[in-house]
């Protein structure tokens, strides 16, 4: 890890799925609002937009969550945990990613550049919410899936019902791998008065998360898609269920990653459907 430059680890850019769990509802939105024609050029503005957000979102993050961070073993050599960088260089690092992702929205127009707008609340809370509630995966969920009513927003120039639908499933989706996610940080969270839904549920975290997936295929499904068209999206929640053992850090991490290929399970299966 350290080969790479602190502020590419800043930007977690040694970590790209939480970019993949970013883009996917975008292309998700665009997939089912094209009905079978994809535009590549909306495709490759979302995915450049995904990286420099979820990139800002980390900076974000890290700001707020340096003290705690220096606390858990996981996070505790991240630049601003361990003083690598300063907080003024951070900001920097932030107010240029901003810049650019205002560029990318710009690019997608007028209606997203409004939606884009709207998204900097649900970001900007979310860091602050593990102090407040149990439930930071919801906040994480609202932001990371806002990308679907923006993707349907470039498409059909307004927001209608199926972005709704597909916004809902995402956050889903997005309650069921980031419970699954902080696992890694139980014992750390429990000491320091961190809170998640890993903690809050106890023994009961398989039986949520194979509820908010069930949940997140029963809304994308309402969304437009054709049930049939996501069953290897299914199989794929299933074999993370089945495989999970929740007092394991490494196996929560493996089956966390996994959900980039859930997500493309999902866009596959838009895209066939809507072909």
């Amino acid at each position: 890890m350290q080969r790479f430059s602190p502020y590419f680890r800043l930007m977690r850019l040694h970590q790209p799925v939480g970019i993949w769990l970013l883009f996917f509802p975008c292309a998700w939105a665009i997939t089912l609002a094209e009905w079978g024609h994809i535009d590549l050029r909306l495709l490759v503005l979302f995915a450049i937009g995904s990286a420099l957000m979820r990139s800002a979102g980390c900076v974000i993050n890290d700001i707020a969550d340096r003290k705690f961070d220096a606390k858990v073993e996981r996070t505790k050599n991240r630049p601003l945990a361990s003083g690598e960088l300063s907080v003024a260089q951070a900001v920097a690092l932030l107010l240029g990613l901003l810049f650019l992702s205002l560029l990318v929205a710009i690019a997608l127009g007028w209606n997203v550049l409004l939606w884009s707008a709207l998204a900097l609340f649900p970001v900007g809370i979310y860091p602050l919410m593990k102090r407040v509630s149990w439930w930071p995966q919801f906040f994480l969920g609202l932001t990371f899936n806002w990308g679907a009513l923006m993707g349907w927003v470039a498409v059909r120039g307004g927001l209608e019902m199926p972005a709704v639908l597909l916004y809902i499933g995402g956050i889903c989706w997005t309650l069921g791998y980031d419970t699954i996610y902080a696992i890694q940080d139980k014992a750390d969270d429990a000491k320091i008065g961190v809170k998640s839904t890993a903690l809050r549920l106890g023994g009961n975290i398989k039986i949520f998360v194979a509820i908010m997936y069930a949940l997140a295929i029963l809304f994308f499904s309402f969304a437009g898609a054709n049930v049939v068209f996501l069953l290897p999206a299914m199989l794929h929640a299933i074999w993370q269920i089945y495989t999970l053992n929740t007092n394991s850090r490494e196996s929560a991490r493996k089956i966390f990653l996994s959900n980039a290929w859930f997500g493309a399970l999902v866009c596959l299966g838009f895209l066939t459907d809507k072909t």
